[in-house]
């Protein structure tokens, strides 16, 4: 007999929003359900690259700086979410699914009192008026994958309402830039989270099945790294 008890339970992805300064989580926001996909850009930050290019098409950097690395690679993340009222018929839901959707749009907006502290300062005179920081928002996909982001993208497609027109159905592109050291301040807690990241990314690297030279079909490793030939081509 099967024992559904047996049954791993999913981990599921999600959002959480720290204090920067304590640690502290403020607000966890579970997904409902995973991603089916995940689309990853990585751009390597390469020293040797320049704006300028040539007649082929290349960038004319200094060849000095070809293997040297400004900085992390910048990296972005794409998905897309699903959120379902009906899911959950067991909870009452008399707002629909406004509520998730406002917890995920409040990621990307400064909150009412941030607002009219700007607004009074202004009313006071106050020449520049810094921009309003944002909690640190932290993007989990698994135990491997824990880093702080920043929302790019947010593209709401509400596709079912019920009888007060709340939405009750809904599906978020979702787009985020992963920060790295070079995004933040140094002693910023964000700095850290994503050194123990990256840690993480060359732990599994190191675990990785290495193969010999010889399955690529060339003859020897010492005349391939030499550049010297080992028989007739």
């Amino acid at each position: 007999m099967t024992r559904y008890a047996d049954i791993p339970k999913p981990i599921r992805s999600g959002i959480v929003v720290v204090n920067p300064e304590t640690g502290t989580p403020q607000r966890v926001i579970v997904l409902q359900f995973n991603p089916d996909t995940l689309e990853r850009s990585v751009a390597p930050q390469s020293a040797g690259d320049s704006g300028d290019t040539g007649a082929g098409g290349a960038g004319s950097g200094d060849r000095n700086e070809a293997l040297r690395l400004k900085g992390p690679a910048q990296e972005t993340w794409k998905f897309t979410a699903e959120i379902d009222a009906t899911d959950q018929f067991e909870v009452a839901a008399p707002d629909g699914i406004h509520p998730q959707l406002a917890t995920l749009e409040m990621l990307v907006q400064p909150t009412t009192a941030k607002l009219r502290e700007a607004m009074r300062l202004s009313q006071k005179g106050v020449i520049e008026i810094s921009p309003i920081e944002m909690p640190l928002t932290l993007f989990t996909w698994g135990s491997k994958r824990v880093m702080p982001v920043r929302l790019t993208e947010l593209s709401i497609n509400e596709s079912a309402f019920d009888v007060n027109l709340n939405p009750i159905r809904a599906s978020l592109s979702i787009g985020m830039k992963i920060l790295t050291v070079s995004d933040l301040p140094a002693g910023h807690r964000g700095a850290d989270l994503y050194m123990a990241h990256l840690a993480q990314k060359e732990r599994l690297a190191a675990g990785a099945r290495g193969a010999g030279i010889g399955a690529l079909g060339l003859a020897g490793a010492a005349g391939f790294v030499t550049g010297t030939r080992t028989g007739r081509g």
